[in-house]
C-alpha cells in the first residue's frame, strides 16, 4: 500500500562522468507514494514552511532560469522528487560546499524518480539527502524542523570528510587547468595527473618536498647555522637546556630576547621580547613542555610576517598585528578582549575565519603582567593594554615586499631545501630592506598553511594554489598519458586487447583494464572482471603506466561513472539492438545513445572519437565529439565514408581485401585482412571491424604504420590474446569455435560468419548469462533456431540471476520453438557436462558453437583443448 512518503528505493554513486554530468553524482531513486497526486501547490502551507526555513533558495533558478526561479515552480506547482534535489542542494551549500549541479526525471514507473546531485563527497551527500528527505517531509506533514541543528551536523561532516582549504584551492587551480586529480585516501593526499605523470600533493607539500629538507625544517638550530652560512640575517641564539642556562644566553646576547620551542609549531609557547631573569625563566618553563628543546635568541623588533615561498618563487606574503584592548574603567582585561577582540566576525575556529580569537595563554598573561596588570584587572578608561605582541598574521602585505627581501626568502627556501616553503621573518617595515632595521628570518616551514592568503583579514586573496599547480605543472603540461576509453554493445573487450597490444608493441607500458581483468604490460595482474571504475581508478593511479586502455560497458556508465575525466581516444564499436535493456529503467534501444555517448563527450579537443560509420546512431555521436572523428567501417562505399572523406578526415576501412588507411583523398595500404588471424581470413566480419576499431585507435594515437600493422598480424586468438572471441578449434573434420555471445545482436553477428564454415550440422551450446527481458531471452531462442540444427540449454553458473531456476532456459526454448526451423533442443544444466555432450556426440563434419560462461572463459578453453588432445 503505497503512502504520502518519499521513500529511497536506491542511492546509486556515480565517482566520474556519467549520463548527467561530467562530475561525480550521486543519483536517487525515489518513490513519492501517493504524494505523485499531491504537487507542491495543493499542500497547505507548504511553501510558506519551506521559504521560511529556506529563504536561500530563492537564489535557484531553475528551469525559469531567473532569480527565484524554482520558488516560481514551488507555486505553480512541483513535485516532492524536484524539490528533494532542490533542498539536497541548498543543504550542501548551506554546510560550506558549492550547490553544483541537480537533476530530477521521472522513470517509467509511475511515483518513481531519480534524483541526481553533485557529489563532492559521497558521505556528505547521502546525509544531505536524508536531511533533505525529513525536512521536506517536515513542512509537507506540517511538523517542526531544527534546520540550524541539521545544518550544523552537515557542517561537521564537511569538516571531517572534505578537502581542507589549502588543498582544496590547489586542487581547484588544477580543475581550472584541466589537469586530472585523484583524492587518494580520506585525508590530503592528492594525485594529479594519470599513470606515469601524474604528481602528488599532501596539503602543501609535494612529492618533491624533500625528506631530509622536512628535517632540516624541524630543527629550527639546523635551519639558522645553515641560513646564516648563506648569508641570510637570522637572530642571535642558541638552544638551552635549563632555565639558568637560558638566562645566561640572554644576558650573552642582549636583552630583550625570544624563548620559544625547539621545535614547535603553530607559536605555540614563543615568548617575545623578554628583558628580565624572571620572563625568561618562566618563559622557559612552558617552552620547554612545547617541543623536545628550547632556544634563546635575539629579539627583533617589529611585525611577524609569513612569505610564502614556491618553486624559487616569492608567491604572498601576510603580516601580523598585535592584539589591543582599551579600558573603559569598567571591564576587566579578561571582558574586554572577548567584547573588544572576539566579537570581530573575522575571528573564529573555522576555516572561515581568518583570525582566532585571542586566548588569556601563558604568553598573553605575561605580556599583560609586564604592564602591571592581571586578566582580572580593570584597567583606567583610555588606558591602552597590548594582549598578544605576535599572531593574527592575516594581513596580505605581498606587494609591498620589498624586492631584497623577496630574494632573501627564496635563497632560504633554496637553502633549506624545500620547493614550497613557509618563511617567517621580523621586520617593522617590509617595504624596506631587512639590513636597514636589523630585519630577521626566524623561520623556514615546510607545509605551510595557505588560508592567511585565500582568505586574508585584510587585503587581496593570492592565488597559491594557481602557483602551486603551475609549479608542478609548467605551461604545457597537463600531466595526461594517453587513455584510450572503449565502449559499445559488442566487440568493446577484444578492441581494448588489441589497443592496449599496439600500445605496449610502440614501448608504452600500458595498462589494461577489461572484462577479461587488469593487465599491466603483458603481465595479467587481476583475473575476473575488470571493466569497472575501481580497475579502471587502479590503472590511473599506477606509477609506471604510460598509457591506459579501459573498457566500459553500458552498466559502467549508469551505475558506476567512467574512471578518467577526460580521455584521448574515445572508441564506441556499436549500439545495434543494445544489451541488458531493462536495467536502470532503460528499456529502448534508441536510448542507449545517452549512455554510450558519454564516451564520446570526454574526448579531450586535442583527441579523437573512433565510431563505427556502419551504425547510425553511432555515426550521430560525431557532431558531439571536442576533438577529431576517425571512422571505421568494412565498407568504403558507405554515404558517410565519403562525406567524412570529401571533408579531408580520416577512415579506416576494407577495399580489395586490404586494410586501408585514408585520410581524405589519400590512402595506404595497411595490411591484408586473411594476414590478421583474428579475421579468420575475413570469414568473420564482427572481428574485421573489430580489427578496424582498433587501427582507428592507434592512428589516432599517431603509432607508427610499422607497429600496427606488426600487432594485428601477430595478435593470436587461442591463448593469451582473445580466448574467447570466435576462437576456432579442430579435430579432424570437427569445428569447435568458443565465443562470448549473449545477445541477440551478437547472434545476428554469428549469423553472417557462420556459414562461412561449411558443415553437414551446427550445433551450439547456450545460456541466459546475467539477467535480460524475457523478450530479449525469446528473440535469442529464435536466432538460435534458424541458424543451428541442435541446442544444448545450460545454467550459467558465473552470474547471479533473480530468476527461478529453468526459467531463462524456457524463454530460450521458446524462441526456439517459434524459429521457421525445428532444431533439436536438449536441457543440461551443467555447463562442463553441455560441452562434454556436444564435442563427444559430434558427427563428421559438425560446426559446434561452445559459449562461455559470461564472468569466465577460461574452463570452457581448458575443456575444449583437452577434447583436442584426446
Amino acid at each position: 500500500m503505497k503512502k504520502k512518503d518519499i521513500e529511497f528505493l536506491d542511492v546509486v554513486a556515480l565517482r566520474g562522468p556519467n549520463i548527467w554530468t561530467y562530475r561525480p553524482v550521486l543519483e536517487a531513486w525515489v518513490d513519492i507514494g501517493e504524494l505523485e497526486d499531491y504537487p507542491s501547490n495543493v499542500i497547505p502551507g507548504f511553501y510558506e514552511r519551506l521559504t521560511a526555513w529556506l529563504p536561500s533558495l530563492i537564489e535557484h533558478r531553475c528551469s525559469p532560469g531567473v532569480r527565484g526561479g524554482f520558488l516560481q515552480r514551488l507555486r505553480e506547482g512541483t513535485w516532492p522528487g524536484h524539490i528533494l534535489e532542490h533542498v539536497t542542494l541548498e543543504l550542501q551549500n548551506l554546510a560550506g560546499l558549492p550547490g553544483g549541479f541537480g537533476k530530477a526525471r521521472e522513470t517509467s514507473t509511475r511515483g518513481v524518480y531519480k534524483v541526481v546531485v553533485r557529489a563532492w563527497h559521497e558521505t556528505v551527500t547521502r546525509a544531505a539527502l536524508d536531511t533533505a528527505r525529513d525536512l521536506v517531509m517536515a513542512a509537507i506533514e506540517d511538523r517542526p524542523f531544527d534546520v540550524d541543528t541539521a545544518v550544523a551536523s552537515l557542517r561537521r561532516l564537511v569538516d571531517r570528510h572534505c578537502l581542507g582549504p589549502s588543498t582544496a584551492c590547489i586542487v581547484d587551480a588544477a580543475d581550472d587547468r584541466d589537469i586530472p586529480y585523484i583524492r587518494l585516501f580520506e585525508g590530503n593526499l592528492v594525485q594529479f595527473g594519470y599513470g606515469a605523470r601524474q604528481r602528488r600533493i599532501w596539503t602543501a607539500e609535494t612529492d618533491r618536498t624533500s625528506a631530509i629538507a622536512e628535517g632540516i625544517s624541524r630543527d629550527k638550530d639546523l635551519t639558522k647555522s645553515i641560513l646564516e652560512t648563506c648569508g641570510v640575517p637570522v637572530p642571535e641564539g642558541e638552544r638551552v637546556d635549563s632555565a639558568a642556562q637560558a638566562w645566561e644566553i640572554a644576558q650573552q646576547i642582549g636583552l630583550p630576547v625570544v624563548v620559544k620551542p625547539y621545535d614547535g609549531n603553530h607559536g605555540r609557547g614563543v615568548f617575545t621580547n623578554l628583558a628580565s631573569r624572571e620572563e625568561v625563566e618562566a618563559a622557559y618553563a612552558v617552552a620547554v613542555d612545547e617541543g623536545s628543546g628550547v632556544i634563546v635568541e635575539r629579539f627583533v623588533p617589529g611585525n611577524e610576517h609569513r612569505l610564502l615561498v614556491v618553486g624559487g618563487r616569492l608567491v604572498a606574503a601576510a603580516a601580523g598585528e598585535p592584539a589591543w584592548v582599551v579600558g573603559d574603567g569598567q571591564g576587566s582585561v579578561r571582558e574586554l578582549i572577548e567584547s573588544q577582540i572576539n566579537t570581530d566576525p573575522r575571528r573564529g575556529r573555522s576555516e572561515d575565519h581568518p583570525l582566532n580569537p585571542v586566548r588569556l595563554d601563558s604568553a598573553a598573561r605575561l605580556e599583560i603582567a609586564r604592564q602591571g596588570l592581571e586578566a582580572d584587572s580593570v584597567p583606567a578608561a583610555g588606558q591602552r593594554v597590548l594582549v598578544q605582541r605576535s599572531g593574527n598574521v592575516a594581513f596580505d602585505v605581498t606587494d609591498r615586499v620589498h624586492p631584497d627581501t623577496a630574494e632573501l626568502v627564496s635563497l632560504a627556501a633554496r637553502a633549506v631545501g624545500l620547493d614550497i616553503a613557509g618563511v617567517d621573518l621580523v621586520a617593522e617595515d617590509i617595504a624596506r630592506p631587512l639590513a636597514e632595521q636589523r630585519g630577521a628570518i626566524v623561520e623556514v616551514n615546510a607545509g605551510p598553511g595557505l588560508l592567511m592568503h585565500l582568505k586574508p583579514a585584510d587585503g587581496q586573496p593570492r592565488p597559491v594554489g594557481r602557483a602551486i599547480v603551475d609549479h608542478l605543472f609548467p605551461a604545457g603540461d597537463d600531466g595526461r598519458i594517453p587513455v584510450v576509453g572503449v565502449t559499445g554493445t559488442n566487440g568493446k573487450t577484444v578492441v581494448a586487447r588489441l589497443v592496449a597490444r599496439l600500445l605496449h608493441l610502440s614501448g608504452k607500458q600500458t595498462g589494461l583494464a577489461c572484462s577479461d581483468g587488469l593487465y599491466l604490460g603483458r603481465q595479467w595482474v587481476q583475473k575476473g572482471d575488470g571493466a569497472n571504475w575501481a580497475t579502471g581508478r587502479r590503472v590511473l593511479m599506477n606509477r609506471n603506466v604510460e598509457a591506459a586502455v579501459i573498457e566500459n560497458d553500458s552498466a559502467v556508465i549508469l551505475g558506476q561513472g567512467l574512471a578518467y575525466d577526460r580521455c584521448q581516444v574515445g572508441v564506441v564499436t556499436n549500439i545495434d539492438e543494445g544489451d541488458h535493456l531493462g536495467d536502470f529503467d532503460i528499456h529502448e534501444a534508441d536510448r542507449l545513445f545517452n549512455i554510450f555517448r558519454t564516451q564520446v563527450d570526454v574526448v579531450l579537443p586535442g583527441g579523437a572519437a573512433v565510431l563505427n560509420a556502419r551504425d547510425p546512431r553511432v555515426v550521430e555521436m560525431a557532431e558531439l565529439c571536442d576533438g577529431d572523428v576517425l571512422f571505421f567501417a568494412i565498407d568504403p562505399a558507405l554515404p558517410v565514408m565519403r562525406e567524412h572523406r570529401r571533408q579531408g578526415r580520416r577512415a579506416v576501412f576494407v577495399r580489395d581485401g586490404q586494410i586501408m588507411l585514408a585520410r581524405g583523398a589519400d590512402e595506404e595500404r595497411l595490411a591484408a585482412i586473411d594476414a590478421v588471424p583474428l579475421t579468420h581470413g575475413g570469414r568473420v566480419d564482427f572481428q574485421t571491424e573489430n580489427v578496424l576499431a582498433a587501427v582507428a585507435a592507434a592512428w589516432a594515437l599517431d603509432l607508427p604504420v610499422a607497429v600496427i600493422r606488426a600487432g594485428i598480424e601477430t595478435f593470436q586468438i587461442d591463448h593469451a590474446e582473445a580466448p574467447w572471441q570466435f576462437t576456432v578449434f579442430q579435430r579432424g573434420d570437427v569445428t569447435a569455435v568458443v565465443d562470448d555471445v549473449h545477445n541477440a545482436a551478437g547472434l545476428r553477428a554469428l549469423a553472417a560468419a557462420v556459414p562461412r564454415f561449411p558443415a553437414r550440422r551446427r550445433v551450439a551450446v547456450y545460456a541466459a548469462g546475467a539477467d535480460r527481458r524475457d523478450v530479449d531471452l525469446v528473440e535469442q531462442g529464435r536466432l538460435l533456431g534458424e541458424l543451428f540444427d541442435r541446442v544444448v540449454l545450460y545454467d550459467d553458473a558465473t552470474v547471479t540471476s533473480r530468476r527461478p531456476p529453468g526459467q531463462a532456459r524456457a524463454l530460450l526454448r521458446q524462441g526456439l520453438n517459434e524459429s521457421s526451423r525445428a532444431p533439436q533442443v536438449i536441457d543440461e544444466p551443467d555447463h562442463g557436462r553441455a560441452i562434454d555432450q556436444a564435442l563427444f556426440a559430434a558427427a563428421p563434419e559438425d560446426f559446434i558453437l561452445l559459449q562461455t560462461d559470461e564472468a569466465a572463459s577460461g574452463p570452457t578453453m581448458e575443456q575444449v583443448r583437452r577434447w583436442t588432445q584426446i
